[in-house]
C-alpha cells in the first residue's frame, strides 16, 4: 500500500495521546493507592492537556487525507458495519473525557464524592476511569479498520491491535517520563519502568507479526488472479502505458532494500535505542536524555507505521506488476 503521511501522523499522535492519558490517570490510582506520592493538581493538568494536544493533532492531520474536508461528519453514519464510523465516534468522546478530566484537576474540583470503603471516589477519577475505558475503545477501533480488511492478510490479524495498543501506551507512557524528568518530578522513574515494560511487550507483538507476515502464503495468485493453473506465468504488460491510480495508491513504489532499510531502523529506534536513553536519563537524572528517548522512539513510530503501511500487498497489484 502507498502510505499517506497524514494517516502516519494521525495514528501515531493519537497513540501517544492516549497513552499519556492513561500515564496520568495511572500515576493518579498509584498515588490514591499510596504507591506514589500524590502529585499537583497542575501535573494531572497539564500532562492531560499535552495528551489532548496530541489528540487534536491526529485530528487536524486526519483531514488532509479526504477529498471533501467538508463532508467528514458523514463518516461516523455507518456506525453498525465500519470501524472507521466507530473511530469517528469514539475520537471526540475520548477527546471531551481528557479535557473534563484535565479541566477537574485545574479547577481543583477534586473533593470527595463519596467513598467506596477506604476509597474516596471523585469526580476526576470517575472521568478518569471514562477516559480509560475510551481510550481503550479508540484504540481497538483505529486498529480494527486495518484488522478488518481480510483481503490485506498482513494486516488481517489480532496482532494488528496488540501492535496499535502496546506501541501507542509505551510512547504515550515515555513521553510521561519525559514530561515527569522535564518537570523533576519523582515519578519518571515510574513512568520510564513502564515505559520499558510496554516497549519490551510492544517489541515481542511486533517481532511475532513480522515473523508471521515473512512466512505468510498469500492466498491469491497471479495464476487465480487470471484463472490460469500453470505453474509459470510471468506478466509482460498491465494494459496501459504509464501509471494510473492503482499503481499509485496501492503501491509504495520502493525497493525491497529500502523497506529491509526502514524496518531495520524502526527496529532500532522504536525499542532499543529509548530504553537505553530512558535507562540513562533516570541513571543521570538528565531531563534531556529523556525527552530524547521519546524523541527517538516518536521518530522509530513513524517509520514503522510507514512500514506497517507498506508491507500489506494489495491483490490488485497482480494485475499491476510492469509496464511494456
Amino acid at each position: 500500500m502507498h502510505p499517506a503521511f497524514s494517516v502516519i501522523l494521525l495514528t501515531t499522535l493519537l497513540g501517544a495521546g492516549q497513552g499519556l492519558f492513561l500515564a496520568m490517570f495511572t500515576g493518579q490510582l498509584y498515588a490514591i493507592a499510596h504507591f506514589l506520592p500524590l502529585q499537583t493538581s497542575g501535573f494531572y493538568a497539564s500532562g492531560s492537556l499535552l495528551a489532548l494536544s496530541l489528540l487534536l493533532g491526529g485530528l487536524a492531520a486526519s483531514f488532509f487525507h479526504l477529498g471533501r474536508p467538508e463532508r467528514a461528519w458523514r463518516a461516523a453514519s455507518c456506525w453498525r458495519t465500519s470501524w472507521l464510523s466507530r473511530e469517528v465516534i469514539v475520537l471526540p468522546l475520548t477527546m471531551g473525557l481528557v479535557a473534563a478530566y484535565a479541566l477537574t484537576h485545574l479547577l481543583g474540583w477534586t473533593a470527595p464524592w463519596f467513598r467506596v470503603g477506604a476509597l474516596a471516589v471523585d469526580l476526576s477519577l470517575i472521568l478518569g476511569v471514562l477516559g480509560t475505558l475510551a481510550s481503550l475503545a479508540l484504540f481497538v477501533c483505529t486498529a480494527m479498520i486495518y484488522a478488518a480488511v481480510r483481503f490485506l492478510e498482513e494486516w488481517h490479524s489480532p496482532l494488528t491491535v496488540s501492535n496499535f495498543l502496546l506501541l501507542g501506551t509505551a510512547s504515550g507512557f515515555m513521553l510521561a517520563a519525559a514530561y515527569s524528568a522535564w518537570l523533576g518530578n519523582p515519578l519518571v522513574g515510574f513512568f520510564g519502568t513502564w515505559a520499558v515494560i510496554l516497549t519490551l511487550a510492544a517489541a515481542l507483538s511486533r517481532g511475532a507479526h513480522l515473523l508471521r507476515n515473512a512466512r505468510l502464503e498469500h492466498r491469491s495468485t497471479v495464476q487465480s488472479a487470471i484463472g490460469v493453473r500453470h505453474s509459470a506465468l510471468q506478466q509482460k504488460a498491465q494494459g496501459a502505458t504509464g501509471g494510473s491510480f492503482n499503481t499509485r495508491e496501492f503501491f509504495h513504489g520502493r525497493s525491497a532494500r529500502t523497506l529491509r532499510w526502514v524496518r531495520a531502523f524502526f527496529l532500532v529506534t522504536v525499542f532499543p535505542l529509548p530504553v537505553v536513553l530512558i535507562a540513562l536519563a533516570h541513571a543521570e537524572v538528565s531531563s534531556t536524555l529523556a525527552l530524547t528517548a521519546f524523541a527517538v522512539q516518536f521518530v522509530g513510530l513513524l517509520a514503522e507505521r510507514w512500514y506497517f503501511f507498506a508491507e500489506a500487498r494489495h491483490p490488485q497489484n497482480l494485475y499491476y506488476q510492469s509496464v511494456s
